[in-house]
């Protein structure tokens, strides 16, 4: 087992990419604490995660909110007296033409994929500082890397957490805290198969120049994450892995 003992915090967990590596770092030995404002997804993931591993825990919280990180951050240490990973995987999209973009929808999209970011990395490095040591996965995509019709805001969002990931390793390496992001591709997750239920995008317009010819799983980009959590990764910080079926080699 990959992960035997270590505790993990993972934002958005309640499902798609989330809920598959929480299951992940749960099979590979893991204490998995569940961090998300939708509670009836995060009990029913927990109910998932304690058939490995009683330990669990699901905290309702929001990331954009810095005083239910310190809340998570104290359950944590209170639990389990020490924090080795996080997997700030919390995010949201929007597909919407910049010219129609309105204020207050910029601010959330900044707040929950950009801020949630920072808050959690801040409050989990003060933990892995005390103990010695620890890994942080950043969910970016690859909008941070190629341009994609209609998601300008969600790009800068990227944009900054691949920015704020090579800073934060720079920083934080000397202390053996090891900080990378994940850059998936078209991912079918539940936000993406609402987003083509709603009719705002196409399995057909997402696959399009994907050399694999399909949207990615959430169990293929939690394999990932579960490499970058792991000792696997010892030497791996400051890295943007893409996982995108090929897309961005064109």
């Amino acid at each position: 087992m990959r992960l035997r003992e270590k505790v993990a915090v993972v934002t958005g967990g309640s499902m798609g990419i989330g809920q598959a590596t929480a299951l992940r770092f749960v099979q590979e030995g893991a204490k998995v604490i569940l961090m998300d404002v939708a509670e009836k997804e995060g009990y029913e993931t927990l109910d998932m995660l304690r058939q490995y591993n009683p330990g669990c825990l699901f905290i309702p919280g929001d990331v954009t909110r810095e005083e239910h990180w310190q809340k998570v951050m104290d359950i944590v240490e209170k639990s389990y007296g020490t924090l080795d990973i996080l997997f700030n995987n919390a995010g949201t999209n929007l597909f919407k033409k910049a010219t129609d973009i309105k204020e207050e929808e910029w601010d959330r999209i900044i707040s929950i994929n950009l801020k949630g970011i920072f808050f959690g990395a801040k409050h989990a490095l003060g933990m892995m500082l005390k103990s010695g040591g620890g890994s942080i996965i950043n969910t970016c995509s690859t909008s941070a890397l190629i341009a994609l019709p209609n998601m300008s805001v969600y790009s800068a969002s990227k944009g900054a957490i691949l920015a704020l990931t090579r800073q934060l390793a720079s920083d934080y390496g000397p202390y053996n805290i090891r900080i990378n992001c994940i850059c998936p591709g078209a991912t079918l997750t539940p936000l993406v198969q609402k987003e083509i239920d709603l009719g705002l995008v196409t399995p057909e317009v997402l696959v399009h120049g994907v050399p694999l010819g399909r949207l990615g799983k959430a169990s293929e980009i939690a394999a990932t994450v579960l490499f970058l959590a792991s000792d696997d990764a010892s030497y791996v910080t400051g890295a943007a892995l893409v996982v995108d079926g090929g897309r961005t080699v064109h």
